[in-house]
């Protein structure tokens, strides 16, 4: 199949929208696909390498396009990568298929008469007017949404969910909720997000327990939470890998760490490069996803982490949540908390460390189960989808 990927974002991205982003499209690519992923140009000059900065292998079969628009975010930016969407999709002969996880691409595209474009696939990580009206109490820098965008917004979501070709949602519990809103329909898929597996599993260093972390460290991701329950067990260390220097958060929770009086006990990394985290990763003995319940995490979250926690081979704990409870069992493959409970988190933890057994199973049925989200299996579910909507059009 000829794929064309529509991701607004300035690309190499740092963000899990960007890891997402390649590492999809680069598996699709080694699957036998042509894909043309179709980005806004780096912010960094000179530009950088995508495959480089991602440590994959260069394909022939994944081009990267950059769209002639300005660099940055902002209006002017989006209106100049959207002209270059408009141009890039017309004309029915040029892709088989398109796809964009960015829903006012998705619902401008649909704009276009369908005998003058490629059918259209969604990719949704969640309900916008729900995503747009929680932020402001998650993430510092987020604005709140006047009542016009969050009705603009709802009707982009129902006409993307009527008009698409295809939809893919990240989690089941995200395809329910839609299709309470919106009634069913055909062509959807739940796809969950993926991991590179390690080359090599990596004992721990040293004897002491490490309680680590990889990702954002905005509020609705819990690493707040995390640290209050790392101050309840005195032997246990963290280890919070990422955090951007310009935005607050990091300084919010190192001031967090200093008020717990545990900063002699904590490493924070800062901002790594992608493929720097498993090594990481490999340097604790238990791996945390400490999400509180909010109106991303409980139903819309498929995070990257938990499944490089998976391919790391410690024991995880993590938040008690519908969407975690897709992948994770209680006992089985990791030990579920109640979110946002700083003290059910130092339980877990006192209950790994008193009981090595139970972690070291716990690890090797997380290990093993996350074969079944790599990357190349994300892709052949994708696959499957796409040569439904393409057989269909």
């Amino acid at each position: 199949m000829r794929v064309l990927y529509f991701a607004d974002i300035r690309f190499p991205l740092e963000r899990a929208n960007g890891i997402q982003t390649m590492e999809t499209c680069h598996a699709l690519a080694q699957r036998g696909h042509t894909v043309h992923l179709v980005v806004k140009p780096d912010t960094h000059s000179p530009a950088r390498d995508p495959f480089d900065f991602y440590g994959l292998p260069t394909t022939r079969s994944l081009i990267i396009e950059r769209a002639n628009a300005p660099k940055g975010a902002g209006i002017i930016a989006r209106v100049g990568y959207m002209s270059f969407v408009f141009g890039r999709a017309f004309g029915k002969a040029r892709a088989d298929v398109i796809i964009t996880r960015d829903l006012g691409v998705a619902a401008a595209l649909l704009k276009i008469p369908a005998g003058m474009r490629a059918p259209v696939v969604y990719e949704s990580h969640g309900y916008a007017p729900d995503v747009a009206s929680a932020l402001p109490d998650l993430v510092a820098t987020a604005k709140p949404a006047s009542a016009s965008k969050l009705k603009r917004l709802a009707n982009r979501e129902a006409e993307v969910w009527r008009d698409a070709a295809g939809y893919v949602t990240i989690t089941r519990a995200l395809a329910d909720e839609l299709q309470r809103r919106f009634g069913s329909r055909q062509h959807l898929a739940v796809v969950p997000d993926g991991m590179r597996p390690p080359a090599t599993p990596v004992a721990p260093s040293g004897s002491a327990p490490v309680a680590g972390y990889a990702g954002h460290l905005y509020a609705w991701k819990g690493v707040d939470v995390l640290l209050q329950a790392i101050a309840q067990v005195a032997e246990v260390k963290g280890l919070i890998v990422g955090g951007h220097s310009a935005e607050p958060d990091l300084a919010r929770v190192k001031r967090l760490a200093d008020d717990l009086r545990i900063t002699d006990r904590v490493t924070f990394t800062g901002l790594v490069a992608p493929s720097a985290v498993p090594a990481h990763l490999a340097s604790a003995t238990m791996l945390v996803l400490p999400n509180p319940a909010s109106a991303i995490s409980t139903h819309f979250t498929s995070p990257l982490k938990l499944f490089e926690y998976m391919a790391a081979g410690r024991p995880i704990i993590a938040s008690d949540l519908p969407a975690i409870r897709e992948v994770l069992r209680h006992g089985e493959n990791a030990l579920l908390a109640d979110p946002g409970n700083a003290d059910a988190i130092a339980g877990a933890m006192r209950t790994l460390i008193a009981d090595p057994a139970l972690a070291a199973r716990l690890a090797r049925t997380a290990a093993s189960d996350a074969n079944d989200y790599t990357w190349p299996r994300r892709a052949e579910r994708l696959e499957a989808l796409l040569a439904a909507v393409v057989q269909a059009a």
